[in-house]
């Protein structure tokens, strides 16, 4: 789908140029998301990212993350937001390493002490019982509960940006079944998702994680339009259901850890192997209908050869404390 996303470097090497007292030097593409496109430069000694999308709603989200800032969550900085090239912008503080998901298997130690420190500065964000799950958007989540926003992701609303997969799913008759199966499983597990009101990112890996010194350190965690507040284990089952196709996420054994971790208790662990289980299957759901959306088949088989894994196997052991 081209969304026209991709100005090109001396496009935006003139843009800059306008911006900035100081000349723009070392301009270069980076590997941008889905929704944007990327450029990495300096200013003297300041580095910056510029990135473009026709999405100004996830620059929003990114700004309002800033909240969240803390020594173990690097949340970028945004220095500016608006319109530029016929798009929106959004311009922040570079960060340096390399993306999680790209380490190799020997570092997976390494990967895992990263994963406990992030995501434990998470846990840490001050939760309220009447957060909204959809944190960055009260008004519009009002009424909705950690539950119902579980659905959602299953739902093929006509209104939004993503829709029409489901139509698609149901002309692949293996996906379909697959689809089916996962959501009547979810259904069953649905009772034993507590209403938390955690911090959840909801798009770890897929270069949204960059870490450094050989993995052990994580050094940003970007776009966090897929965050919102529910139950920690969504972010510990991101991991381990996308582990079968990242070899060192999932030597890193995210799982284990996170139940070994000194900050919570047995109250924070009930049902949790039917928690996590329920929420590795709706993020395999959920990217059934991602990915045919997008017309990436490499990628529908990937996801339903992991689902079908991951309905086999079933719920992880239960805590031993």
């Amino acid at each position: 789908m081209d969304r026209n996303l991709h100005p090109t470097s001396a496009e935006a090497a003139s843009w800059l140029a306008s911006r900035h007292d100081g000349a723009v030097l070392d301009l270069s593409p980076l590997s941008g998301g889905f929704w944007s496109s990327a450029f990495a430069y300096r200013v003297g000694e300041d580095a910056f990212v510029l990135r473009l999308s026709d999405m100004p709603e996830g620059f929003a989200i990114d700004v309002a993350a800033m909240h969240f800032r803390a020594p173990n969550l690097p949340v970028p900085v945004v220095v500016d937001t608006g319109k530029a090239l016929g798009l929106h912008f959004a311009i922040s503080q570079r960060h340096y390493g390399c993306f999680i998901e790209t380490t190799p298997v020997e570092e997976a130690s390494a990967v895992g002490g990263a994963f406990e420190v992030l995501l434990a500065a998470m846990r840490a964000v001050p939760a309220k019982p009447d957060d909204a799950v959809v944190w960055y958007d009260r008004e519009a989540s009002a009424d909705v509960t950690w539950r119902a926003w579980l659905r959602a992701g299953l739902v093929d609303d006509p209104d939004d940006r993503v829709s029409g997969w489901r139509a698609k799913l149901a002309s692949n008759p293996r996906v379909d079944a697959l689809f089916k199966v996962c959501e009547s499983r979810i259904e069953e597990l649905l009772p034993a998702c507590p209403e938390r009101r955690d911090l959840i990112h909801g798009d770890l890996l897929h270069q949204n994680v960059l870490v450094a010194d050989h993995a052990a350190r994580v050094t940003a965690i970007f776009s966090w339009k897929c965050s919102a507040r529910g139950d920690f284990l969504f972010d510990v089952a991101w991991c381990t259901f996308w582990g079968a196709l990242h070899p060192s996420i999932a030597a890193a054994d995210i799982w284990r850890r996170t139940l070994a971790a000194p900050d919570l208790g047995e109250g924070d662990l009930v049902d949790a192997p039917a928690r996590h289980h329920c929420y590795e299957l709706q993020i395999a759901a959920s990217h059934l209908g991602w990915n045919a959306w997008t017309g990436d088949d490499q990628g529908l088989v990937a996801v339903a050869d992991a689902a079908e894994c991951t309905l086999e196997r079933g719920p992880f052991p239960a805590p031993h404390r």
